[in-house]
């Protein structure tokens, strides 16, 4: 049988790439970005949404799956891609990410993960094996080894979002067991024998990818070990996991930069939960072809839109009271059905968009209908992105990039310089 996985280059620019992955589920455009449908759907819209951004790959959250509805009750329904109505390819990862998240409410050793169950409170146990079984049963075309993600950098070194990193690190600590580059080094040991485990119980290979996942957090000479064991093993793909964790801006650049033209040519290459625009830039520059991240629906069911305009990290907040009567939508210009409804057959009076101060309006009422236009915005302005990365690719100019988004001339010109000076 034909390999369920092919990947074809059609130009470069640097180290940057386009390609098209075919999968037994149709294929997709590269560099790609895959919104998020943890618990089997984009939440709050319906696939052909979802597919009307622009989308051609989702990803699903195999933890969560496996908690509600089971991955058996999934596979007797038909998989995943019929359970949840979607018939492009769906990439499923592999919960050694919730490993991470869940910190201190789990217990990791060798052969794997125990967790307390977020519905009811009991332990449900997670390894390679279990892992391989229940993302066999769901049935993505690609399908994440389970790895060991260890925190990049010291949950105590002052980096954000590591609060339960930091109980987690104080109950090992009381138990005498905690040390940084001691849990680094043990992370990307067992990693290597995980993922030797996950392809050995890979039940389906000739329907579905299995890819590895390259540790090692801040330290390159880690993650030019891991890169070494973790590519040695043959697989369709492979990814850079423990990124976007806690670190800098500078810290991803640098780690990613220096990872992906080290990992195979010929494979694809993803970049597992980065969504910023500024990060999506320098890894597709440094040679990444995928990524994933929940923030354009989740950011998007909180009101904060993103567009090219000036602003934190290129947001809107739409609840702020200038808004109020704000007559245009969310980004002149775009093409989503949120800003240009009439160009998706939506119908308005006069064919203009969902205007700021009604989406303003429809957060102050707790209107689902807020949450639903931000989100289908969000996800197209990424696929936008996306698009423009493979013209500006394709043409072998970063300017033009910088000319449909003059916002990121000082992140191209930072790595372009970077990229000189090495």
């Amino acid at each position: 049988m034909a390999d369920p996985l092919t990947f074809e280059i059609d130009s470069t620019h640097g180290e940057a790439r386009t390609g098209r992955v075919t999968t037994l589920h149709g294929g997709f455009d590269t560099p790609a970005f895959m919104p998020v449908g943890t618990k089997g759907t984009i939440k709050g819209l319906v696939p052909e949404m979802v597919s009307g951004t622009g989308a051609q790959i989702i990803l699903n959250n195999t933890y969560h799956l496996m908690l509600r509805p089971g991955s058996e009750l999934v596979q007797e329904m038909g998989g995943v891609h019929k359970f949840m109505n979607w018939d492009g390819p769906i990439l499923t990862d592999s919960g050694g990410y919730q490993a991470y998240s869940m910190a201190d409410i789990n217990a990791i050793d060798e052969d794997g993960v125990s967790f307390k169950s977020i519905i009811d409170g009991s332990t449900i146990r997670m390894n390679p094996e279990i892992a391989m079984r229940v993302q066999n049963e769901l049935g993505p075309d690609i399908m994440m080894a389970f790895d060991d993600c260890p925190p990049s950098v010291d949950p105590d070194a002052g980096s954000i979002n590591q609060t339960r990193l930091r109980i987690a690190k104080q109950r090992d600590t009381k138990k005498g067991s905690y040390d940084h580059a001691e849990r680094l080094r043990v992370a990307n040991e067992r990693t290597v024998r995980w993922l030797e485990r996950c392809k050995s119980s890979h039940a389906r290979p000739d329907e579905q990818s299995l890819f590895g996942i390259i540790q090692g957090g801040t330290d390159l000479e880690r993650r030019d070990w891991s890169i070494e064991r973790i590519c040695n093993i043959e697989l369709p793909g492979y990814a850079i996991g423990g990124v976007a964790v806690g670190e800098t801006f500078d810290q991803i650049s640098r780690v990613v930069g220096h990872t992906a033209p080290k990992m195979p040519a010929h494979k694809p290459r993803y970049l597992m939960g980065v969504g910023y625009e500024r990060d999506i830039v320098v890894a597709v520059m440094s040679g990444v072809d995928m990524f994933d991240c929940v923030l354009p629906t989740r950011n998007g069911r909180n009101a904060n839109a993103f567009t090219c305009e000036p602003g934190e990290d290129g947001q809107i907040r739409l609840k702020n009271a200038r808004f109020a009567r704000d007559p245009r939508p969310i980004e002149e210009g775009c093409d989503c059905a949120a800003c240009d409804p009439g160009a998706h057959g939506w119908r308005t009076p006069d064919g203009a968009g969902f205007s700021r101060s009604y989406i303003r309006h429809l957060f102050a009422a707790e209107e689902m209908l807020g949450p639903i236009l931000v989100s289908i915005h969000n996800l197209r302005f990424f696929q936008r992105l996306m698009g423009d990365l493979r013209d500006s690719i394709r043409l072998g100019d970063w300017g033009e990039l910088v000319r449909r988004r003059p916002h990121l001339a000082p992140i191209v010109e930072s790595k372009l310089g970077i990229a000189q000076e090495g």
